[in-house]
């Protein structure tokens, strides 16, 4: 039974559907391996186990069985989506305990997919930062249980990555989907603004969170972003091979990138020109106030989901992120920026096809409770590992993350691919290009 825990949806899914293994029986493998590994881990808040099997038993009995994309795969699901039956408490002391009565509708197209929930991620406080500690507990990277497997979308990327199950939903607010995945050696996509619904949060910060897949291969996250986005995401083969700007500079001034990242970027870059694409060294014109733009998004997206919330059950860094982001809501509301942000690089991508860049700076820092220390040193710590994400929510591009080798450590390095909007089926033909060359370890070595 358990030699169904860490196959790919697209096998576990062709499996159920030609009734070679019940939906039960895939649940159940998973199930016991989270129990087995998650004590390490700390990937759930919450396990459905019971509520899991009784819904594989009903996708088992579905007329529509041998139609269904995702029959039968466990999913786990992060802990800001609605889930009916079960709260969302954001990782937080002062959201609600009560159960949500409907599902969020990215629950309920995976759920009509065939797909069964298995459990709700953990996320630190109102998804606010790359690290996951806090209330309901620390989660670490299934690489090396000593590192945090980044944010906010930890839960269900360390899920993905030990083979607790085969997909994760989870979204991106300013990296919260490609950070956990860089980390964690997964494939992620942020599509671009409105491909796929958010209904993330108090207004999904502004239009910057999307929601998307976490998996272990190219093809199962285009089987997923498909099911999300209520339509297939196909592949360009036979189109003209787009072309790539390689760029290794940080955003964000003074922020420099760790060897091992560059590196990986200069040897993506060398595999895509020995299939067939233009390839040069290109960076994008970031402007100077960049940083400043994404905090200010980033804190006045805080200080809407904090909205109704007791102060006093929040922690300190939370309050002072909401406190700072108060004074921006207005100015942040209008949009003027990331307009301006659009324009300035648009040009860039008039030129270049796609920009293929580093994932993240530098290693994912120490699994510790971040959450009991100051706003500002969080604030430090996250802009030093990944400021190479919040620039395309800010335009609301498309964005993807593939694993390319292995830190000094041996746990997984990645890159960026992204696109203008509309690229993201070129985003994942080029993912899957790079796996095809350069396969990767699926799931970390825990037995």
């Amino acid at each position: 039974m358990t030699d169904w825990a860490g196959r790919s949806a697209v096998e576990t899914a062709a499996a159920v559907r030609e009734k070679r293994v019940t939906a039960r029986a895939v649940v159940a493998a998973h199930l016991a391996r989270i129990e087995r590994l998650d004590g390490r881990i700390g990937a759930f808040r919450t396990v459905r186990a019971r509520a899991a099997l009784e819904e594989a038993d009903a996708v088992g009995a579905r007329p529509d069985l041998t139609k269904l994309p995702l029959a039968g795969v466990p999913v786990a699901v992060k802990d800001n989506l609605a889930v009916r039956g079960e709260s969302t408490r954001n990782g937080s002391a002062a959201t609600s305990e009560l159960p949500q009565t409907q599902d969020h509708v990215t629950v309920a197209r995976l759920r009509a997919a065939g797909a069964v929930v298995v459990g709700l991620t953990n996320v630190p406080e109102l998804c606010i930062f790359g690290t996951t500690e806090g209330v309901h507990g620390v989660t670490r990277n299934p690489w090396d249980t000593s590192r945090t497997a980044g944010g906010s979308s930890e839960g269900s990327a360390a899920a993905v990555a030990a083979g607790m199950v085969p997909l994760a939903l989870g979204n991106d607010g300013m990296g919260s989907l490609r950070i956990p995945a860089a980390a964690c050696g997964l494939v992620t996509i942020k599509p671009g603004h409105r491909v796929v619904p958010a209904g993330i949060g108090n207004g999904d910060w502004f239009g910057m969170s999307e929601n998307g897949p976490l998996a272990t291969t190219v093809a199962d996250a285009r089987l997923m972003l498909s099911v999300l986005a209520d339509t297939e995401v196909p592949s360009t083969a036979g189109q003209s091979a787009p072309s790539v700007a390689a760029s290794v500079r940080a955003p964000l001034r003074g922020t420099t990138v760790a060897p091992p990242y560059a590196s990986a970027v200069r040897e993506a870059a060398r595999l895509l020109a020995r299939e067939g694409h233009r390839v040069r060294r290109a960076d994008p014109p970031y402007p100077a106030s960049i940083g400043f733009t994404a905090l200010r998004h980033w804190s006045a997206g805080t200080a809407m989901d904090a909205v109704g919330l007791d102060p006093r059950q929040l922690a300190r860094r939370t309050r002072v992120q909401a406190a700072v982001g108060r004074r921006f809501v207005e100015g942040v509301r209008t949009g003027d920026a990331r307009e301006r942000l659009r324009e300035r690089l648009a040009p860039f991508f008039a030129e270049h096809d796609v920009l293929l860049c580093p994932a993240l700076a530098r290693r994912p820092p120490r699994a510790v409770p971040w959450h009991e220390r100051g706003w500002l040193r969080n604030v430090a710590v996250n802009g030093a590992c990944s400021p190479m994400t919040g620039p395309w929510n800010l335009t609301g591009w498309p964005a993807a993350v593939v694993p390319f080798g292995t830190l000094p450590s041996g746990a997984p390095c990645a890159v960026q691919l992204v696109g203008r909007p509309g690229a993201e089926a070129v985003l994942l033909d080029l993912a899957e290009r790079i796996e095809r060359r350069r396969p990767w370890p699926r799931t970390a070595p825990l037995d």
